[in-house]
């Protein structure tokens, strides 16, 4: 098995040897899926390569500051003309988190996986992989110091944006010393650490209040007091007007409750379709209980799509979790 090292160098070469790239992240980006995105779309600017970003959704609103956030083409919305030989996909536990932009990858397309998932199967032909980095983000930032290309503020900020996300503002147990380290690099590079640590931690949409309200409205604890849950569904993210991104952080609330082990938020996508989102305490790996769904993720967060109806999924999915703890 090649080293960390080695495999930044032949993501240097993959890089360096083609041009004419398709960037692509997961479904419902988050800031680490975007910002990693936008800091690749930067890399091979720099390179003087052709490429086009893109995404099967949208980007959350709140992240349309960083470089160039707007050429993230939106298949909803846009679609592309050909196919693409060579492919560099972000922050996708697997394959199938790429979703509908596949259409676009031509027959025996080459692909770089950069990512930082345990459950990352290894699906490139190239894989750029380390799953104890904190996000994927600052596995672009050592890419970047091993191709050697001046950076700028833009490109720092977009660094730092998915660090400060997927660390939930450097509070959860993956902010190692090597995190603090680039964080203080990229701090003495001019990011404005406390106006982004507002602007994506703290400020709150109005929709995003209401919805959080309604979910909480449903919020539910096993009888031990270890498991704890709520749900929303289509019909509520119509009556608050809500968007996919203004459920970001609501499964932190049941997670948060003194002794419980386990949060889930069960968002309906359809009547027979449930996306289950998990968050651990630390005794429950809730990546490998993920992966029995199809899902995958973090130790501590991770997800999965069930196709059943709410009122299967729930009890399916307590049944795991009492099973895991």
């Amino acid at each position: 098995m090649q080293s960390y090292e080695q495999s930044l160098q032949q993501t240097r070469e993959f890089l360096l040897d083609h041009d004419d790239y398709l960037v692509v992240s997961h479904v419902q980006p988050d800031g680490d899926a975007v910002s990693s995105t936008l800091a690749v779309g930067w890399l091979l600017s720099c390179l003087g390569k052709k490429y086009t970003m893109i995404n099967e959704g949208p980007i959350p609103k709140r992240m349309e500051y960083l470089w160039h956030a707007s050429e993230i083409v939106n298949m909803s919305e846009q679609e592309l003309s050909g196919q693409y030989s060579h492919i560099i996909c972000v922050d996708c536990a697997d394959f199938e988190r790429v979703g509908r932009t596949q259409r676009y990858f031509a027959e025996g397309a080459k692909i770089l996986n950069i990512d930082h998932h345990p459950t990352n199967n290894g699906y490139g032909t190239v894989n750029l992989i380390k799953p104890d980095a904190a996000a994927t983000a600052e596995i672009l930032f050592d890419l970047l110091k091993v191709i050697g290309v001046e950076w700028n503020l833009e490109i720092a900020t977009a660094i730092y944006t998915g660090l400060l996300t997927d660390t939930g503002g450097f509070r959860y147990s993956n902010t190692s010393p090597k995190v603090m380290a680039t964080v203080s690099e990229l701090l003495s590079l001019g990011v404005n650490g406390p106006e982004l640590a507002e602007n994506l931690l703290e400020e709150m949409t109005l929709p995003q209040v209401k919805v959080l309200n309604r979910a909480l409205s449903t919020l539910q604890l096993s009888p031990e007091g270890h498991i704890a849950w709520v749900h929303v569904t289509p019909q509520d993210m119509i009556d608050c007007a809500a968007e996919n991104e203004d459920l970001e952080g609501i499964v932190n609330y049941p997670r948060n409750i003194r002794g419980v082990e386990v949060g889930i938020l069960f968002k309906v996508i359809h009547e027979n379709a449930v996306k289950v989102s998990l968050r651990s305490a630390g005794k429950v790996d809730v990546a490998a209980l993920a992966q029995t769904f199809g899902g995958g993720g973090h130790t501590r967060a991770a997800g999965a799509k069930v196709e059943a109806p709410l009122e299967q999924v729930i009890p399916l999915i307590l049944e795991e979790v009492r099973r895991h703890l």
